[in-house]
C-alpha cells in the first residue's frame, strides 16, 4: 500500500508527457556532510518511486534524464560508479514497466556507454516493446544538441533531399521518433536551477517548466502532484491568443 495520495481534483489537466531533469544529488549529500556518492545512491533509490507515481497519476509518457553527453567530464571514478547504478536502475524500472504496461526506450548515444550497460538497456527495450499504456524514456548519454546533430548526420548519410525536408521528416530521425507524445508538455527540474541544459532542445519548444527548489533525492510523489496541479492551472496558447 502506498502512503501517497494519487487522486487528483476533478478536471485536472494532465500533461501527456512529463519530463524530469533530476539535479542536486551531490549538493544533497554535501549539505548533509556525506560523500557525494551517497547523494547519487539516494537519488537512484527514489527514482523508481517517482516514475511509479507518474504511472499512477495517469501520465502517458515519462522522460527521465539519466546522464548527459557532458557528464563524461566528471571523474572516471564517479562515472564508473554511475554506470553501475544505471544498470541496477534500469533493472528496477523494468520490473515496474512490466507491471504498469510501460514501454522503455533509450534516448541517447549507444556506442560510448559500457557494452554491458547497453546490453541491459536493449534488454529492457526488447522486453517492453509491445507495451502500450505508458512510455518511459530513459535518457542515457543524451544531449539535445547531440540528438539534433545525430539526426542531421543520418539524413546526410541517407541523402535526404533538403528541398523536400519537412518538420515531420526531421522528427523521424530524432530519438523520440514514432512516439505518440514526443513533446514534453511539462518539464520538472529539481535543485532550484532554472535552465534546461539543452534537454530535448527540439522537443521542448512549447514545454511548460516547473523548477522545484528541493534537490532530487528529496523529490516525492506529493511534489510531482504539486507540479501537475500548477501545470493544470496554466493556459497554453502555442503562439496564439
Amino acid at each position: 500500500m502506498y502512503k501517497w495520495d494519487f487522486s487528483l481534483p476533478s478536471g485536472t489537466k494532465l500533461p501527456t508527457h512529463l519530463a524530469i531533469i533530476p539535479d542536486g544529488n551531490r549538493r544533497w549529500a554535501r549539505a548533509r556532510g556525506l560523500p557525494t556518492f551517497e547523494g547519487h545512491k539516494r537519488g537512484f533509490e527514489i527514482a523508481p518511486e517517482i516514475v511509479r507515481a507518474c504511472y499512477l497519476f495517469g501520465i502517458h509518457t515519462i522522460s527521465l534524464w539519466f546522464f548527459s553527453t557532458e557528464n563524461w567530464n566528471r571523474s572516471k571514478e564517479e562515472v564508473a560508479y554511475l554506470m553501475r547504478l544505471y544498470k541496477k536502475l534500469i533493472e528496477n524500472l523494468l520490473v515496474d514497466a512490466k507491471k504498469y504496461g510501460a514501454r522503455m526506450i533509450h534516448l541517447g548515444r549507444k556506442e560510448k556507454i559500457p557494452k554491458w550497460l547497453d546490453k541491459t538497456a536493449r534488454k529492457a527495450e526488447k522486453e517492453t516493446e509491445n507495451a502500450r499504456k505508458h512510455i518511459l524514456n530513459f535518457c542515457l548519454d543524451y544531449g539535445g544538441h547531440d540528438e539534433i546533430l545525430r539526426a542531421t548526420k543520418k539524413m546526410l548519410e541517407e541523402k535526404v533531399d533538403p528541398h523536400k525536408l519537412t518538420k515531420e521528416i526531421f522528427e523521424s530521425y530524432l530519438d523520440t521518433k514514432g512516439q505518440s507524445y514526443p513533446y514534453p508538455e511539462l518539464i520538472i527540474r529539481t535543485s532550484g536551477e532554472q535552465r534546461l541544459s539543452g534537454f530535448m532542445s527540439w522537443q521542448n519548444a512549447y514545454s511548460e517548466f516547473y523548477f522545484e527548489h528541493d534537490h532530487f533525492p528529496d523529490l516525492t510523489p506529493a511534489k510531482i502532484k504539486e507540479a501537475i496541479l500548477d501545470y493544470s492551472r496554466r493556459q497554453r496558447r502555442f503562439g496564439g491568443n
